[in-house]
């Protein structure tokens, strides 16, 4: 077996002339130092690799997780604001609904008011009407009655003379008297 290993490093020492030839020595060949190579990355770097890939994949994992609980919690706030826009927009139609209620009724109230404001300017029109009407009457009254009270003094003025006079005056004494002797 010597010999071998030996034919295998003369063959190795071959001089370098600038020409091409085969390397023969087996330690110093690509193919071996690379399976060395490899053999102990695969047998070293198995766990550091398994570990690498391990981390790298609970990160992505938790990153998922966290996207999911994010995009769970980014959906439940978009309900709550639909719901709460939901909420908003009945409120505004109630509060339409009302205002429009609330402005009717007003109006109603507005033209009642007016109604009765107007039949009560009316009422005191008609009194005032009335109670100058009576007025009016009374002043023709005592007109008519101090003109026809005029007339009837100067009347009785003309017709009776003064002994006339005071026999009216006399009768007119003597019945007040025996109405108070009636009285009494």
């Amino acid at each position: 077996m010597k010999n071998v290993t030996d034919s295998f490093v003369y063959l190795g020492h071959w001089p370098s002339a600038g020409s091409f030839g085969f390397n023969t020595d087996i330690l110093a060949t690509n193919p071996i130092n690379l399976s060395v190579v490899f053999g102990v990355l695969i047998f070293f770097g198995k766990g550091v690799v398994n570990d690498l890939l391990d981390n790298r994949k609970q990160r992505i994992l938790n990153t998922i997780r966290n996207s999911e609980e994010l995009r769970e919690g980014a959906i439940e706030q978009l309900e709550n604001a639909r719901a709460r826009l939901r909420k908003v927009e009945m409120e505004a139609d109630q509060f339409r609904v009302n205002g429009y209620s609330e402005i009717e009724r007003e109006k109603f109230n507005l033209i009642n008011s007016t109604y009765k404001t107007l039949q009560q300017l009316e009422n005191y029109k008609n009194e005032t009407i009335h109670f100058e009407q009576q007025r009016a009457i009374n002043q023709v009254r005592q007109r008519v009655f101090q003109q026809a009270f005029q007339g009837a003094i100067e009347t009785l003025n003309s017709c009776l003379s003064n002994e006339l006079h005071l026999r009216t005056i006399n009768a007119n004494i003597s019945m007040f008297g025996t109405m108070k002797e009636i009285t009494d």
